[in-house]
């Protein structure tokens, strides 16, 4: 079942239902990109985003509430951390993807080369001319 919301131009589907739509955001997956070599504080990802606090908070909240970010205070800092196993879903139905592309670059690959053979003349019979 999809939720949709209006943002006052555009109806969308909900991001908070799942990992699929929160990671369809760039900001998201930029903040996913810095939690990938570890925990950081609200303020780095600002700071390192060069976006207004309330933006990145928001972007927080969403990958919290489909369980691709943990929180945990410390003093007065939130600390937010990577949690990949939402991701795991997205993974395996884009493998299928993957597949697909590496077979047919692998044909590619087959066509360029016999294109080259032909190009050097080998293969083709002929002689240069």
């Amino acid at each position: 079942m999809s939720i949709w919301v209006y943002d006052g131009a555009v109806a969308r589907a909900a991001t908070t239902t799942d990992a699929f739509n929160a990671v369809a955001e760039p900001r998201r997956r930029q903040i996913l990109d810095l939690l990938v070599t570890g925990e950081r504080a609200v303020s780095e990802l600002v700071e390192q985003l060069g976006l207004a606090q309330p933006l990145v908070s928001k972007h927080l909240r969403v990958l919290r509430e489909v369980g691709l970010v943990q929180v945990r205070e410390e003093g007065r800092n939130r600390l937010y951390r990577l949690n990949p196993q939402p991701l795991k879903p997205l993974h395996e139905w884009l493998s299928t993807y993957e597949r697909l592309w590496d077979e047919r670059f692998t044909r590619l690959d087959v066509v360029l080369a016999e294109l080259q053979e032909d190009e050097d003349g080998q293969g083709s019979g002929d002689a240069p001319r």
